[in-house]
Order: C-alpha cells, then structure tokens, then sequence
C-alpha cells in the first residue's frame, strides 16, 4: 500500500504536449499527481455545461460574493427621486452647452448588484471575444502533430481556462461595482440605451472624500451622465465603434504555449490545490503575446483615442454648461480628471484579464481640443465633428489641441442640400470623380475649356 493513494491515480496527459506541463502539478502540489488530480477536481464547478466560450452563471456568482462583502443597500424611493430630479436639471442646463437634445429616457438609482444586472449584456459583447481566444487559442496555437497527440485533453484544458477566466472575470466585475459611479462612468455604453443611473453607495463614498456637499456631487455625476447618454443616443455609431475596436483587437491576440508552459512550472510550486482562486493567478499576465498585427494595433489606438474623445467632449460640454450657475464645478471636475486618469485596482485588474485599459489617457488633450473649436467656431461645429468617424481628430491632432482645425471659422448658414455637398467633400477628399479639385471634374473652374 502506498503512502498516498493518489500516487496511484495514472497521468491524464502521459504521452500528449502537456504531460511536461501537468506532470509538473505532481511535484508542485502536495499530494504529488493526487494533488494534481484534487485540482483538476475543484475545477469541475465551473465547466459545467454552457452556452458561449465562457460560463457567465459561474462569474456572475463570483461577482455577486464579491459585491457581497461589503455594505450594499438597495436605494430608497428618495434616492430613486433624487437622481430623477438631478438629471432632469442637468438636461435642461445641457440645452445651453450642446444642440444635441436630451438622450435620457428613464432614470435609476442603483445598487452595486444592480449594476452588475443591468451592465452584464454589454460585458458579455466586450470580454467573450477574449475568452474565446483564451479557450480555443491552446488548441490552435500548437502544431498540428502536436494537436493529435493531444487529443480530446484540449477541450478539457480549454475548460479549465474557460473556467479560471470565468471567476477572475467575476472577481473584476465585482471590484468594479464597488467602484463606478454612474452607468457610463468608464466611458462605454454599459447600461441600456436612454438610462441614466447613479450607484447611490459609490456616489455617497466618492463624496465624503470631497470638500463639498453631496448635492452638488450627485448633481455633477447626473450632467455627466446625461452627457454622455446625449452624445451615445445621437451619434448612431459610436456604440459600434467603441465596441467594434475591443472585439478587432480580440481577434488578433494570440496565445502564447510555450509562456503558459513556463508560467505553470513556476507558479504551480507551492500552490495549494483545494483554493482554486489561488489558481486565476495563472491568468494574469504572460498568455497573450503583446499585439502583433497592424489591424490590431489600429483596433487598440482606435479605442484608446475614441475613449478620450467622449470623455473630452463630455468634461467640455459640462464644463460650459456649469460655468455661471455651479461653483463647485471646478473641483468636482479635477476629482473626475484625476480619479478617471489614475484608474483604480479593478479596472488594472480588468486591463489584465482583457489586455486593454478602459480608461482615457488623453482626457485633458482632448477637452482642449473640444473646447478650442468651440471657441473658434461654435458649438454646431464642435459637435458635427460626430456625425462621420472619418471626421474625428487623430492622435496627431491630440498632440496639439489647439491646432485642430485652426482656420475654422464660424460657419455660415448652409441649405441642408449644400451641407450634405460639403460634407460629402469633405468625407470624399481630394482626387476623387465628384470633387471639385479633380482636374477632370468639369465643375472645376481650373478646368481648361475644351
């Protein structure tokens, strides 16, 4: 009789790639190849059957525990009224800073759980392109000889990761309820279309730190809000655009066997396998190899700067619509400039699992950006920059702000048929059969007559 019964437990992997990997939990985990097996056990909650590359009823679960331990209550029919009465006063100050009518068309107070309910679909459309790269990547980053040898265990590996991300992702979500402030606080559409709500506990804790009344702090997140519910319900395809750049640079990760090998062999040594969670450290870091593609690249600078651009735009529209009526406007503005451009440990955590960072590097960049064209050129020509995304400002342009369209002037009333031709140069450019620069183009009046 042996020591330890699972000495006797054969090796799942012997003879496939990941025997070099797996058999390193004989020796890491104690128990030797029983404690390898114990994991492989504890892993069985989360790959139950589902739909999709990742198991949300498991990372829903873990996010609701973590929202759990601390103080969430649900939000009275007073904070329900008070954020109803903070955005109708916000929208209608926003009248004067933006053409743009009101996107709002029902309000909420929320809960940190409730966040979690309401955001969950639009979470689903931005991480399941990474999961699924994550579960299938294995696979389809190993030669093919190595594929056969391997056999059925990579959809049983594929499992186990997919199981892993579900909790980590869990977790994050979890950390984040306990940090937004609004529906729209990181800047994407997380809510359904027209809601604007406030997580009442978060806003209340945001507050206290301030030197300034918790009124004016609701009111300041409600014009943030109701801005950006404005820009996202008039601007048809920003949504698209801003979640169209996640899922590209998802398609372009690529898994990276051999880092995981490694990882596992070092990290595996000492790890109890009964705590499963000590196991999603795996996941951070080190499985993807850094972007590679130009496609990729452009996804990620694409979202980088469009993520910035909302952000400047809302900060400038509130700005303008705050200056002669809200005192305190200026300090609530620098505590979100400064809370959004640090970042908090959930969304690191988040940047670490999807391999993006949801937060506006260039924020103040592109407030003065917004802010100078308003200024040269009003605000119908700061906010027509929205209809097309041909006619967003580049990175090039945040480097120098106020030189954005510097020989703009107030533009002069157009019919709506010459705005359409305007635009449609614009959008057109130089050369092509219809435009006026085009040599060819009768219309040209360089155009040497025949």
């Amino acid at each position: 009789m042996t020591d330890n019964p699972g000495d006797d437990q054969p090796n799942p992997f012997k003879g496939t790639p990941f025997e070099q990997i797996f058999g390193a939990l004989g020796g890491a985990f104690p128990g030797g190849a029983g404690g390898g097996m114990a994991f492989f056990q504890q892993l069985q909650s989360l790959m139950q059957p589902h739909d999709g590359p990742l198991n949300w009823n498991a990372a829903s679960d873990m996010a609701r525990k973590a929202v759990a331990q601390e103080p969430d209550p649900s939000p009275t029919q007073r904070d329900q009224d008070r954020v109803a009465d903070a955005v109708r006063l916000a929208d209608h100050w926003l009248d004067t800073a933006t053409g743009f009518p009101s996107g709002v068309a029902t309000t909420a107070a929320w809960s940190r759980a409730e966040w979690l309910v309401e955001t969950q679909p639009v979470w689903q459309v931005l991480v399941e392109p990474v999961a699924a790269r994550s579960v299938t990547g294995l696979s389809s980053g190993l030669p093919e000889e190595m594929k056969a040898a391997a056999g059925p265990l990579v959809g049983i590996i594929g499992q186990a990761v997919g199981g892993m991300m579900a909790m980590q992702i869990g977790q994050g979500l979890g950390a984040l309820a306990g940090d937004v402030l609004t529906a729209s606080d990181i800047g994407l559409p997380l809510g359904a279309p027209g809601k604007a709500a406030l997580v009442m506990t978060n806003v209340r804790a945001f507050a206290e730190g301030l030197d300034v009344t918790e009124d004016d702090v609701v009111l300041y997140l409600a014009l943030r809000e109701a801005a950006h519910q404005r820009l996202f319900a008039h601007v048809p395809w920003l949504r698209e655009h801003l979640i169209g750049a996640v899922t590209d640079y998802a398609r372009g990760l690529e898994i990276n066997a051999q880092q995981i090998q490694d990882r596992v062999q070092e990290q595996l040594r000492g790890i109890d396998p009964t705590n499963l969670e000590a196991m999603q450290g795996l996941l951070e870091g080190g499985m993807f190899d850094p972007p590679q593609t130009e496609a990729q690249t452009a996804a990620l600078s694409r979202l980088e700067i469009a993520l910035a651009l909302v952000e400047g735009w809302v900060d400038e529209v509130v700005g303008q619509a705050t200056a002669d009526r809200m005192p305190a406007a200026a300090k609530l503005r620098e505590a979100v400039r400064r809370r959004r451009a640090a970042g908090g440990p959930a969304e690191q955590t988040f940047a670490a699992l999807v391999g993006l960072e949801l937060r506006p590097r260039r924020l103040r960049d592109a407030s003065t950006l917004w802010g100078g064209l308003r200024t040269r050129s009003g605000q119908e020509a700061r906010d027509g920059v929205w209809m097309h995304p041909d006619l967003l400002p580049t990175a090039a342009d945040l480097d120098d702000p106020l030189s954005f369209r510097d020989e703009a002037t107030q533009p002069e009333a157009l019919s709506e048929d010459e705005f359409d031709a305007e635009l449609r140069k614009l959008l057109d450019g130089p050369g092509t059969p219809d435009s006026p620069d085009n040599p060819d183009n009768p219309d040209n009046p360089d155009t040497p007559a025949e």
